[in-house]
């Protein structure tokens, strides 16, 4: 199998003796930045609906697991087959009504029966109960997927706007004592405590849009790259840079790499 010899390459890359120095040097901390790194470039194949690039970008993700599961081989804790063995008992622990008996699949999915089986799981491990629904929300997170993950978390409990009229009033609101803020020269911690205010009603309201922020500012981010690069291509026409322009060039330039784009 593809995955054995995935599996021996890594040992290999680890192997005190005629292994990479670079691979060898590597630990759970300095590797974990890589792998997130890996996910958000899987994402970015998906936005841009590249499948080979896809294809290969997974394959740099799947490296990640094995990297971390020949570390943990080594250190004697677990290894790539415990990982794989893990996964598989959960997904079919957690969907009964796939797996399970005839009256478990009868029974259909059953609206928060996700949450009660992992909670059974920690349990099972002995783990403490958790003392808020959001203790277990990762601190890794971006931060609008954390508040995205946040505000669903305490929406299963009842705590949300009824809809977005009331988010979008809420985001009036938080505007409003930004713009006191700022007006009023207020202190940095001040203007971030109100910023941040704003970008986590900004998530509530892609939440109640059945929006992913962060799929959002992604594509937001692209398109500046795509219209700003537009404006240096235009300049470069005339063999000019952006420091070599007006603000009011470019913003016309700008409205321009906008009509293109609508054409």
């Amino acid at each position: 199998m593809q995955i054995d010899a995935l599996l021996a390459i890594m040992a290999k890359l680890r192997s005190p003796d005629g292994g990479c120095p670079w691979d060898l040097e590597q630990n759970f901390a300095t590797i974990a930045p890589y792998t997130i790194e890996e996910a958000y470039e899987v994402a970015d194949a998906i936005e841009s609906g590249d499948m080979d690039e896809l294809r290969d970008e997974l394959g740099d993700l799947l490296l990640q697991v094995v990297f971390h599961a020949q570390m943990a081989r080594e250190a004697g804790v677990f290894t790539f087959e415990d990982v794989v063995r893990a996964i598989c008992e959960k997904m079919i622990r957690r969907h009964p009504h796939v797996f399970g008996d005839e009256s478990a699949r009868s029974a259909g999915t059953v609206a928060g029966r996700w949450e009660e089986i992992k909670a059974e799981e920690k349990a099972m491990k002995g783990k403490p109960a958790r003392a808020s629904i959001l203790d277990d929300v990762p601190l890794a997170l971006p931060a609008l997927s954390r508040a995205l993950k946040l505000q669903k978390r305490a929406a299963q409990v009842g705590f949300d706007w009824p809809g977005t009229a009331e988010v979008l009033d809420k985001l009036n609101e938080e505007m409003l004592e930004l713009s006191h803020e700022v007006a009023k020269g207020g202190e940095h911690d001040r203007l971030e405590d109100e910023l941040g205010d704003m970008l986590f009603v900004y998530a509530n309201l892609a939440r109640h849009l059945k929006v992913d922020p962060e799929a959002a500012l992604r594509r937001a981010n692209a398109k500046f790259r795509r219209r700003f690069g537009r404006i240096e291509e235009m300049l470069a026409a005339q063999g000019r840079e952006p420091s070599q322009s007006s603000l009011d060039e470019m913003d016309a330039m700008w409205n321009e790499a906008k009509r293109e784009e609508r054409e």
